[in-house]
């Protein structure tokens, strides 16, 4: 070994003092190193790791939020569907009250007016008398039995006869409801004795209503359902003038 320039006690001395240094290193270097590193890496995991969840829960907190919102917005139209269907309902109900009230109004100003046009003919009937027996005394130069006269405008106004209804003689009709018109109010003993006429026709399950039409000149026109009986003056009238031409 010396003759090849090797020192066995250097070498030894060199082997020793590197097994020392790599003990010591392995001990107070390399292994608080790696611990360090290990500890650094389980750190840097355990950061990752919050960090996913993080933002996993930052993920299922936008959904939650949207599904929160999307349910409010749901919410709050529905809420204005049904405001608005609502106030339409009101709305409906309050003109249906306004046209029923001004219809009823209306109806009332409407009987009030028939009414008073009514009691003005009834009150005009009496004065068409006179003047109609004047005229006739007038025309034929003599008197006339007043009562007689007064049965003759009567049956004219009344279009009652004998008790009858002189424009149902000889007619045959049937229904549930008749309307009988004349020109002038009739008497409370006329609308009886028409009505007892009537029903004698009818039956007297039917009903009878009466109205007023001056137009009508005189006599009665009775409607049936469909059928209209014109025994009025002014009907009368126009046939006679279709005759003519």
């Amino acid at each position: 070994m010396e003759k090849l320039g090797i020192n066995l006690g250097s070498i030894l001395i060199q082997i020793a003092s590197f097994g020392i240094l790599f003990v010591v290193l392995r001990a107070w270097v390399y292994k608080p190193l790696l611990s360090q590193m290990e500890k650094r890496r389980k750190t840097i995991a355990q950061g990752l790791e919050d960090a996913r969840v993080a933002s996993e829960a930052r993920a299922n907190a936008e959904r939650e939020s949207n599904q929160i919102l999307s349910e409010a917005q749901a919410k709050a139209a529905e809420i204005v569907r049904e405001a608005t269907a609502r106030a339409e309902v009101a709305a409906r109900e309050v003109r249906a009250a306004s046209d029923a009230e001004a219809a009823k109004a209306r109806d009332v100003a409407l009987a009030e007016v028939q009414q008073e046009r009514d009691r003005v003919l009834s009150d005009v009937r009496g004065q068409i008398a006179a003047l109609s027996i004047a005229a006739t005394q007038k025309l034929i130069g003599e008197s006339l039995d007043e009562k007689r006269q007064h049965v003759l405008l009567d049956e004219f106004f009344s279009g009652v006869r004998s008790g009858k209804v002189v424009v149902l003689e000889g007619e045959q009709v049937k229904g549930a409801a008749a309307e009988v018109t004349s020109a002038l109010p009739l008497t409370t003993a006329e609308q009886d004795t028409v009505k007892s006429d009537v029903l004698k026709k009818l039956g007297t399950s039917a009903s009878v209503t009466f109205r007023v039409d001056p137009t009508i000149l005189g006599g009665l026109v009775v409607k049936v359902g469909d059928r209209v009986v014109d025994g009025s003056v002014a009907g009368q009238l126009q046939g006679l003038r279709q005759a003519l031409q």
